[in-house]
């Protein structure tokens, strides 16, 4: 699609197609002890003095950001259920905490935004690691537990579910490069954390079905437009295709024919059985950024990745690659799966500001495409409602619909936040 449509036509969502924004909260509601807490304590952010803290005050404010959830056109915001918050000692729960997530996602209910509830988001109980790992059994007891509760806790309300967030970037992460809590870097248990975090997608799902009929499960996938750096490379081109296949796909596949594969060379391979993961997903949720170039090279380690601008268009402000045709990409991929296309995380992050708008439409662009060639996206979560903390990289970057003063959590709407009304509201794409 290209920026210039033909004279008399006019680029238009489907009508019950929903825009929405997205947060997670660690990142945004503050006061919150968890794995992630501990971990900043440790020093093991980019910055070793940062610290998330209170975040934007989402958690006290909330009431009061729900006009400006409404301010942006949405009808529907992807929120967390912090684990930590609602079980912060094993077995022990917090009914304050239940009723306060009770109430907020209740009063979005009424303001006419559907909640988008995501039940894991990369943080855990300060117990969890210690008591229940991933890569245990246990661990499955401990999340049934929780996932029960939540499922109990919004019988009644019109949801979606998203069971699990980026559950290969918590694999890798967590498990292999040891960036993230638990901080492991063993392949090994890393491949049965992953096929439990599969599993766990299972009993949520289940847990859903029998207590709130109507609530959509899926997972949010990170996906990556992979690219050989080296067009010309043999082995880049084959880095490219097993990136692909794994990353992008052996998850989502897991939970469509109820086996999970990783093969990796010289990392880790296997195969397990998940029970009951057969067609497992409602839909597929996407949450896409950037594009990956891979090169093979002859020393440890033997694959390098990056992010090249060769489009010559600037690289974000995080150092990713601005690419909207991958998107477009990997939408494509995704209709193999056969369920509605959710995207679950899109955004750039921006910290003049002076991007977002153009970035909206071009992506935008790129989701109309893939509707026009019959493939079924019905859903767009922009990330974020506020610029917040962003795991490593601390409070430096601003994905943002509202700028955040982190000093005093002042919220301001950035240039893009009135476009992206425009578009939602209108359901028309026009050039910013």
């Amino acid at each position: 699609m290209s920026d210039d449509s033909p004279a008399g036509t006019e680029l238009r969502f489907p009508k019950d197609f929903l825009f929405g924004v997205a947060t997670s909260s660690y990142q945004v509601e503050g006061g919150i002890e968890n794995d992630w807490s501990e971990w900043e304590r440790q020093g093991k952010l980019h910055d070793a003095n940062t610290r998330c803290g209170r975040a934007c005050d989402h958690w006290e404010r909330f009431y009061d950001d729900i006009p400006r959830i409404v301010a942006t056109g949405s009808r529907a915001y992807r929120m967390r259920i912090e684990w930590a918050r609602v079980e912060p000692e094993r077995c022990r729960w917090d009914d304050a905490a239940w009723e306060g997530y009770r109430s907020r996602v209740q009063a979005l209910s009424q303001a006419g935004i559907r909640p988008i509830i995501t039940l894991h988001h990369f943080t855990h109980p300060t117990w969890f690691h210690e008591a229940t790992p991933w890569h245990e059994k246990s661990s499955l007891v401990a999340w049934r537990r929780y996932v029960t509760r939540c499922a109990e806790m919004l019988c009644g309300i019109d949801v979606g579910i998203v069971t699990i967030n980026e559950p290969m970037v918590f694999w890798l992460a967590g498990y292999i490069t040891g960036f993230f809590p638990p901080g492991l870097k063993d392949a090994r248990r890393g491949f049965w954390a992953l096929a439990h975090l599969a599993e766990a997608h299972v009993i949520a799902r289940d847990a859903f079905s029998s207590r709130t009929p109507r609530a959509d499960c899926g997972i949010a996938q990170n996906v990556l437009a992979f690219a050989p750096a080296r067009r010309w490379h043999p082995i880049d081109r084959a880095l490219t295709r097993l990136a692909n296949s794994n990353y992008n796909h052996a998850f989502l596949e897991a939970l469509t024919t109820g086996r999970l594969r990783i093969q990796m060379p010289g990392l880790v391979s296997g195969s397990a059985t998940i029970d009951g993961a057969e067609r497992a997903m409602d839909y597929v949720g996407v949450n896409y950024y950037t594009r990956a170039h891979l090169k093979f090279q002859r020393r440890s380690p033997f694959l390098a990745f990056e992010y090249i601008d060769r489009h010559q268009r600037d690289l974000t402000d995080i150092g990713w690659e601005y690419y909207p045709e991958g998107l477009g990409q990997m939408l494509r991929q995704m209709k193999q799966y056969g369920r509605p296309i959710w995207i679950t995380e899109n955004g750039l992050d921006d910290r003049l500001g002076v991007r977002r708008s153009q970035f909206l439409f071009e992506h935008w662009q790129q989701v109309l495409s893939a509707i026009s060639a019959g493939i079924n996206v019905t859903t767009y979560l922009h990330w974020s409602l506020f610029d917040n903390f962003e795991w490593l990289e601390g409070f430096g970057p601003r994905f943002g619909l509202y700028h955040v003063d982190f000093d005093t959590t002042a919220r301001t709407p950035t240039a893009a936040l009135a476009y992206f009304r425009q578009v939602a509201e209108s359901g028309v794409l026009q050039k910013p």
